[in-house]
């Protein structure tokens, strides 16, 4: 069996980026290793026991730090799935996450499109019954 099980994003600072996934989206650290030479092994994921994890990889050359905040060229990135739109919009609101589009009911669920720290749009989802049938 495959999965994909972590998918590297590209920070500034692994500490500044910890505390955003951890303080404004309720991520749990599962893993922050010194490999030396300033470089970490920094693993995040949803608190609910996700298989599927974000490697926070610190920006080193120029051509990563260019992509700071724009890994996809504006296009959503990470689809942030729930079982409580407005339970998890809410209280990410409270946290002062930016949502850039408001929520809205689209065909496949309820969605908001959000910006981490650094500008990446992330789409905050709760799939209907009838895209999360067709998805299996």
């Amino acid at each position: 069996m495959r999965h994909i099980g972590r998918m590297a994003i590209v920070v500034r600072d692994y500490d500044e980026a910890i505390r955003f996934y951890t303080e404004k989206l309720g991520f749990v650290v599962r893993e922050d290793t010194d490999l030396g030479g300033g470089k970490r092994w920094v693993r995040v994921a949803p608190s609910n026991g996700s298989n599927t994890e974000l490697l926070l990889a610190r920006a080193v050359t120029p051509e990563q730090r260019a992509r700071i905040g724009d890994q996809t060229g504006g296009r959503v990135f990470v689809f942030l799935e729930t079982d409580d739109f407005w339970r998890d919009y809410e209280a990410m609101s409270e946290r002062g996450v930016t949502f850039c589009r408001p929520p809205k009911e689209e065909p496949y669920g309820m969605v908001a499109v959000f910006l981490d720290l650094y500008g990446n749009k992330f789409d905050l989802i709760q799939p209907n019954m009838t895209s999360e049938q067709s998805m299996s």
